[in-house]
């Protein structure tokens, strides 16, 4: 019993921290999402927050590591160079508390 309960534990923090990694591709086609920066907080539909090590990703709620591995992140994004080709609209924020969606209608696509 111990060890079933042991091993839950293991697969539940397993699947939390892979909540919120990320790994830039450099083709389109290799994305899970297309994602372009805007210039405003208001337009975007994620605020999004760079954490340093990958402990502090978020389970969707714009708090992102970026990992050096394709293999290593759950979404895979692309960054697009003109808004229309986009399927989020994400604004980088300078502080972790100011990270989360705006638009909740987006927030399947890092699922």
């Amino acid at each position: 019993m111990k060890q079933f309960f042991l091993i839950s534990i293991l697969l539940l923090t397993f699947n939390i921290a892979k909540a919120q990694k990320i790994h830039t591709v450099d083709y389109e086609n290799q994305a899970d999402v297309k994602v372009f920066v805007v210039d405003y907080e208001n337009q975007a539909d994620l605020k999004v927050f760079k954490v340093k090590y990958e402990n502090q990703a978020g389970k969707n709620d714009g708090k992102w590591f970026f990992t050096k591995y394709a293999n290593q992140a759950k979404k895979k994004i692309y960054f697009v160079k003109y808004e229309n080709q986009a399927d989020l609209k994400i604004f980088f924020v300078d502080y972790q508390n100011q990270a989360g969606w705006r638009r909740a209608s987006k927030k399947e696509l890092l699922y």
